[in-house]
């Protein structure tokens, strides 16, 4: 097996953290505001991105639907 270096293996541990954590807020409907506002500035650099609270607040009513109650 080929050693790899301190830098190396912290680098590739971070990823894997990062793609752990994003799973994780996924799974349980977290949305990832970061992630939105990378994709908002390489996509669309002509607008601004959301607050992180209108964002929030969008994303669970696009969950969740507006004004409806539901259950399951």
């Amino acid at each position: 097996m080929p050693r790899v270096d301190r830098a190396t293996l912290a680098s590739r541990l971070r990823r894997a953290w990062r793609v752990v954590v994003r799973s994780a807020r996924l799974a349980v409907g977290v949305p990832d505001y970061d992630t939105y506002v990378c994709h908002c500035r390489r996509a669309h650099p002509d607008r601004e991105p959301m607050s992180r609270d209108a964002f929030f607040r969008e994303r669970m009513d696009a969950r969740y639907g507006r004004g409806r109650s539901r259950c399951c």
